[in-house]
């Protein structure tokens, strides 16, 4: 897997994560009678949470996403 796709599948898992967060807001705000959605919301950011730890983990794992912080050490 090249770079490039890595750190696009990064970025659209960050945006459903935020988008999953504004849904279950939305819900928490406005549903009267039942927390369902709020609950199901909560479920699905966990689930996309742990998919992005996951690629993240992979993507650093296999080398293909290094560390270019000039506090690194790694030059």
């Amino acid at each position: 897997m090249s770079a490039l796709t890595l750190k696009i599948i990064i970025v659209v898992l960050f945006i459903a994560v935020l988008a999953s967060l504004s849904s279950g807001l939305w819900f928490l705000l406005n549903d009267d009678s039942s927390k369902k959605r709020t609950m199901y919301a909560l479920g699905v950011r966990i689930t996309l949470a742990g998919l992005l730890l996951v690629t993240v983990a992979y993507g650093v794992l296999s080398g293909t996403l290094t560390m270019q912080a000039p506090w690194s050490g790694s030059y």
